[in-house]
C-alpha cells in the first residue's frame, strides 16, 4: 500500500460551513493574516470561529471583521482582544479586484476556511460571493438529495 504524503504542519483551524449554503462562491483567494503571538498560540489549540465574520476593503487595506480568536490563558495579562479587526495580506492587484467586486458588482467577501499551511503559517481563504435567494437554496438541497438517491440506486444494482 502506498504511503500517504501528508504534511504534519497543515491543519484546518476553523471552517465556515454556512458560507457555502448562504452564498454562491464565485472565486476564492488565499490571504495571509497579521496576528499577535497569543493569537497564534490560541489557534494552535483550535480556538477560533469565523462563522459570523466577513472581510472588507477599507482605504486600500483588507480587513477581517468580527472573527473570534479565543484567549490564550497563559498570556491573559498581555493577550489579545477576542473580536478585534485583523489585517489580511493581499497584493495591490488582488485588493483592486476585491474592491471592484464589492463596490461595483455588489458582492460580499466571506471567509471560508482558516488554516495552517504546509510551512506552518496561518492563512485564510476568502471567497468572493453573491448571496443566494431562498429558491436557490431549495434547488441546491433538491439536487443534493437527488445525487444521494442516485448513488444509492447505483450501489444497489
Amino acid at each position: 500500500m502506498a504511503k500517504k504524503d501528508t504534511n504534519p504542519n497543515y491543519k484546518i483551524i476553523a471552517e465556515n460551513r454556512r458560507a457555502r449554503r448562504e452564498y454562491a462562491i464565485e472565486d476564492d483567494l488565499e490571504c495571509g493574516i497579521i496576528l499577535m503571538g497569543s493569537e497564534v498560540k490560541s489557534l494552535r489549540h483550535g480556538g477560533a470561529n469565523i462563522a459570523e465574520s466577513y472581510a472588507e476593503v477599507v482605504d486600500g487595506e483588507l480587513w477581517l471583521v468580527n472573527s473570534h480568536f479565543a484567549i490564550y490563558e497563559p498570556a491573559r495579562q498581555w493577550g489579545h482582544e477576542e473580536r478585534r479587526r485583523r489585517k489580511l495580506l493581499a497584493s495591490k492587484r488582488e485588493l483592486a479586484r476585491l474592491w471592484n467586486a464589492t463596490q461595483r458588482k455588489g458582492m460580499t467577501l466571506v471567509p471560508l476556511v482558516l488554516y495552517f499551511n504546509d510551512k506552518g503559517r496561518v492563512k485564510i481563504k476568502i471567497g468572493i460571493a453573491q448571496g443566494k435567494k431562498l429558491h436557490d437554496k431549495r434547488a441546491d438541497e433538491a439536487k443534493r438529495d437527488w445525487d444521494r438517491q442516485k448513488q444509492r440506486l447505483l450501489k444497489q444494482s
